[in-house]
């Protein structure tokens, strides 16, 4: 018997490979589907800047999105910012966006802001952001082209320009913050609301 006890399955508004081992690993039993809704879009009209802001508004706008579809259940949403400073980094659209960000990275500390919300019947239940401050070294251009070689599309699909779980994990010197928030799914507080509301076993 798995550990998830409630009525209806829990979904999780993602596709995120890092997010679904996760949960996976937690021993949850999930349906993944993805939110069909515009982030940019959305964080151009908040207004909003402040990055904690920013990606709790867009969990929140991917759990209600797919809770308005499945009465019953109990939906995750989650996102996260990557913030150098003021400044706030999307997700690459190519290797020389990826290289560029790498450039401004290299040799500072940023913070990643990982949010996740829970909706019930189209209503915001829990949400909590979670913070990890990331030292990346200092790198050489040849060390960078390395790097994106070495990592291929894949530097595309993550803020950034990498991914911590795979070849990401040679850029950094130090990182503080625990792996769930580095990886975009704040799990403990998570789980400690799931456990709250009766719905995991253990």
């Amino acid at each position: 018997m798995g550990l998830w006890r409630g009525k209806t399955p829990l979904i999780l508004a993602s596709q995120s490979s890092a997010r679904k081992m996760l949960l996976a690993n937690a021993g949850l039993e999930f349906r993944a589907i993805t939110a069909d809704i515009d982030e940019r879009q959305i964080q151009a009209n908040s207004e909003l800047s402040n990055p904690r802001e920013v990606a709790l508004l867009l969990a929140r706008e991917k759990a209600t999105a797919v809770s308005a579809h499945h009465s019953g259940s109990y939906v995750i949403g989650a996102d996260q910012t990557l913030a150098l400073g003021d400044r706030l980094f999307n997700k690459p659209a190519g290797r020389a966006q990826a290289l560029a960000q790498l450039r401004d990275l290299a040799g500072n500390s940023h913070e990643l802001n990982s949010a996740v919300a829970v909706a019930h019947d189209g209503k915001i239940v829990f949400e909590d952001v979670s913070v990890a401050r990331m030292t990346m070294r200092e790198m050489t251009e040849a060390e960078l082209s390395a790097y994106l070689d070495a990592a291929g599309d894949a530097v595309t699909t993550s803020v950034g320009a990498y991914q911590l779980e795979r070849l990401g994990i040679h850029l950094f010197e130090r990182i503080e913050g625990d792996h769930f928030t580095v990886l975009g799914l704040p799990l403990l507080p998570l789980l400690a609301f799931l456990r709250s509301e009766r719905l995991i076993a253990i």
